[in-house]
């Protein structure tokens, strides 16, 4: 993934208005990031734990969604699986709701899946971030194609909120 700036991380987001967009927290060590192994780039909101936002590339241009999650809770100790990246978790997967775009969202109508709750899954699948003992099933697809499946994951889930 291309290094994004604030102006089209804030301008990319297809399930918020222009002025939640705007008020929303952005990281702001963007330039540290390391775009060369994310697929997407994802981060939580410090000021708040229940929000959650991610950005990719479709057809050329950034698409952005606000997520929203549960904060920690007892339910968590069990082992969960990432339904983009395929990583367990023990306590590190939370189901993220995403309001529709448009009319439908603001009826309150959402999307979710269960993702990593700290959304480094391009990390994870990269063997660059570890999730421990038994995160990653043998499998014998070539990195490349683990790296594809996560992203054709999250180019659905995208295409679930934005459908009108």
């Amino acid at each position: 993934m291309r290094p994004l700036t604030e102006r089209e991380i804030r301008a990319a987001f297809v399930n918020c208005t222009k002025g939640e967009a705007k008020r929303l927290t952005v990281p702001r060590d963007l330039a540290e990031r390391p775009w060369d192994d994310l697929d997407f780039l994802g981060w939580r909101d410090p000021q708040a734990p229940d929000r959650a936002y991610l950005v990719i590339e479709l057809d050329g241009r950034p698409t952005a969604l606000a997520l929203r999650s549960p904060g920690s809770s007892s339910w968590q100790t069990r082992r969960s699986m990432c339904s983009m990246c395929l990583t367990t978790h023990t306590g590190g997967v939370s189901l993220m709701t995403a309001p529709k775009a448009g009319k439908a969202g603001q009826q309150g109508n959402s999307v979710g899946a269960y993702m990593c709750n700290d959304l480094a899954c391009s990390l994870y699948v990269r063997g660059k971030k570890d999730a421990g003992v038994g995160a990653r099933l043998p499998e014998s697809l070539t990195l490349e194609e683990k790296i594809q499946r996560t992203v054709t994951n999250l180019t659905a889930f995208i295409a679930k909120v934005a459908a009108r």
